[in-house]
């Protein structure tokens, strides 16, 4: 074939090159399949559903209790929480390289629970890119559509298409090691997305990167998935990660979701501890249930002090509470004059980030309350060992579980 009956294959939009149709005169993957009796309607907001999925490897503990979650189509939900927690389980579930102990996992309602892995449909991109040593980027990239008897016409196409999304366009005859570790996990994102699957699930893809090119890649993901609206599910335990990416974050601990929502909403409205200390940085305040008027609580501390506070989550009068407030929330000096939570505190150092100062105070019983300020907003006058006043809004301050 040559290159010009290539240049008159037809153009189309990175977004029509990942749709279930393919154009005209091009091969479908033929990965289809009839869904099950029970599935739901072809329209169903839902693409994937886990039912009371439960994992053990021992046959006693559970690595996964009783797992219930809905994954949107077009959505990209990451699985966030510390090792161990169930998040990699849950998603290995759902690539068919684990095997449930129990409940049921659906992909547009079709049962996956005795379907291989390589009959999903499914994308996959891991943290070690997984990519062949011995095959150039173009053949890597070609991989999945070879194995599913793709021509070489479509198989050429497709690559082309998807390196040049990637920006690889001009590597595709370079071997892996002759990439940096950014652009050979882009080339594995490549290799993920180029047969067209319903869902793509990422493991830690980010994990073995720097810090600047990280971030990079993080909004390098995020804008290819809006470009796309290919259904993602994302798998990490950096929550900054996390908040910058998703649609929604599901948090596992202990095998069990304990929030899940969007970034913004699990920040500024976690509904647990475990969530607030989790996602973000937060000041934990102890202290107990002194009263609850509706949706608000006063909450005593140690040392006899009164904080007003949103009541999330707490028992019966008298219960141990615990108090989270983010330090970017907080006021010094006049500006603490106007929130309904003021006390004194002493200044006990100074950490100057760039963008931002961070104080350490002694308040309420704690040596360790910080206060985060923007450089332009730092007074250059304190100094360590002032007494000066703080304070924060109620609203800003989550009256949770004990820890």
């Amino acid at each position: 074939m040559t290159s010009q009956t290539l240049a008159k294959a037809p153009s189309f939009s990175f977004r029509s090159m990942f749709m279930r149709d393919a154009e005209p005169g091009l091969k479908t993957s033929g990965n289809e399949e009839s869904l099950s009796p029970d599935a739901p309607a072809a329209d169903s907001d839902t693409l994937v559903s886990f039912r009371q999925v439960q994992k053990s490897y021992d046959g006693d503990s559970l690595v996964v209790k009783n797992l219930n979650l809905e994954i949107r189509r077009g959505e990209f939900l990451t699985m966030l929480g510390p090792s161990g927690s169930g998040k990699t389980t849950s998603l290995m579930m759902l690539a068919g390289f684990e095997v449930p102990t129990s409940g049921e996992i659906r992909l547009d309602g079709k049962l996956l629970n005795n379907v291989p892995p390589h009959k999903r449909n499914i994308g996959m991109v891991f943290q070690n890119y997984a990519l062949f040593p011995h095959l150039t980027i173009f053949e890597n990239v070609a991989f999945p559509l070879k194995v599913r008897n793709e021509g070489f016409r479509e198989i050429r196409y497709q690559v082309d298409k998807a390196l040049e999304m990637v920006q690889l366009d001009k590597f595709a005859q370079r071997y892996p090691a002759q990439l940096s570790g950014g652009q050979q996990q882009r080339v594995a994102l490549a290799r993920a997305l180029v047969f067209k699957p319903q869902l793509v699930l990422m493991d830690e893809p980010l994990g073995a990167l720097d810090k600047q090119l990280r971030e990079h890649m993080q909004m390098e993901i995020k804008h290819i998935h809006q470009q796309l609206g290919v259904t993602v599910v994302y798998v990490t335990h950096d929550q900054s990660e996390a908040l910058t990416m998703s649609d929604r974050v599901a948090v596992f601990n202990n095998g069990i979701i304990q929030q899940i929502d969007k970034p913004e909403v699990l920040y500024e409205r976690p509904a647990n501890s475990f969530v607030a200390n989790f996602i973000g940085e937060n000041n934990r305040l102890t202290g107990k249930l002194l009263s609850r008027d509706g949706e608000q609580c006063v909450v005593e501390m140690p040392y006899g002090e009164k904080v007003i506070a949103s009541a999330i989550n707490v028992g019966e009068i008298g219960d141990p509470v615990s108090l989270s407030i983010r330090p970017e929330r907080v006021v010094l000096n006049d500006a603490a004059l106007s929130v309904q939570n003021r006390f004194n505190g002493q200044i006990r150092e100074f950490i100057y980030l760039g963008d931002h100062v961070r104080i350490r105070m002694e308040v309420c019983g704690t040596h360790d309350f910080i206060i985060k300020m923007p450089t332009s907003q730092f007074d250059s006058r304190l100094r360590e060992g002032d007494v000066v006043p703080l304070g924060w809004a109620a609203e800003y301050a989550h009256a949770l579980d004990p820890v």
